[in-house]
């Protein structure tokens, strides 16, 4: 094993720097960086390929080590750094002294496997890692079988998305694509477009029949959906206020929804 890495000026935490800052290099790499065993658990049992690992012993215990050296490739390259130089290149705080560079699964949107009855989750113009990552945890939770998130303003696997889905932008199908090519693809396969919004023709969500292949299509926080996508949608829903405020943060509505999809799924399942 290589000696103990105990300078900043060192070119790989210098390069891993450049890819949590800057999303081109990201993309030229094609590498992403995942902080956290468990994490970094999750995208090895989804077959991610993790071509190098860092680990700080000293945050680290000899038996999680271990551990993680069992979920690892065995080509993977193992480097040790000091607590100081961790603590430079960690983005988050309590990290647990694992850091690794991993190959994301990019995918395009015919190539996604989809069931016969598929619920999608839509996010459109996307621009805070957290959103996404907290969209990708009720995904997971869901099950649903894909996020399609159309004219993205970050990237999928932005560090700060991974760490705020804990790995589950990995466990669920996740695939940038444009609005017009979302549509037409939705009217190839089949698939009802329900579009969440603050609109006088929105109906409650409730009242609407969600076991078919079905896709819930969500907007921004500050601007909600745009008045093209909507119009383009089969129907438009939303989910009755009874406070002073008109709307939920998107990933809270996203859950909403979401599990409105599966428990009726799941009472359609127990009937049969």
């Amino acid at each position: 094993m290589p000696d103990p890495i105990s300078s900043p000026q060192n070119p790989r935490i210098k390069n891993l720097l450049r890819l949590q800052q800057k999303s081109s290099e990201r993309r030229a790499q094609g590498l992403t960086i995942v902080e956290g065993l468990r994490e970094l658990t999750i995208a090895r049992a989804a077959g991610v390929e993790v071509p190098t690992v860092f680990v700080c012993p000293e945050l680290l215990p000899r038996a999680q080590q271990l551990e993680l050296r069992q979920v690892l490739e065995a080509n993977t390259e193992w480097f040790e750094v000091s607590k100081a130089v961790f603590e430079k290149v960690a983005y988050r705080e309590g990290s647990d002294g694992v850091l690794a560079l991993a190959k994301p699964p990019l995918r395009r949107l015919p190539e996604l496997n989809l069931p016969a009855n598929p619920l999608l989750l839509v996010l459109e113009a996307v621009e805070k890692p957290g959103n996404l990552g907290a969209v990708l945890r009720t995904a997971d939770a869901a099950q649903a079988d894909a996020v399609i998130v159309c004219d993205p303003r970050t990237d999928l696997f932005n560090p700060n998305a991974i760490r705020s889905s804990i790995g589950c932008v990995f466990t669920v199908p996740v695939v940038a694509t444009t609005r017009e090519e979302l549509l037409g693809w939705c009217r190839q396969h089949g698939i009802r477009t329900y579009a969440a919004a603050l609109s006088p023709a929105a109906q409650p969500y409730t009242s609407f029949d969600y076991r078919g292949p079905t896709a819930l299509l969500m907007g921004t926080e500050a601007d909600g959906l745009t008045p093209e996508l909507i119009a383009a949608c089969d129907h438009t829903i939303i989910i009755p206020m009874r406070g002073y405020i008109d709307s939920l943060n998107v990933s809270t509505a996203t859950a909403v929804l979401a599990f409105e999809a599966v428990r009726q799924r799941d009472v359609a399942a127990t009937r049969n």
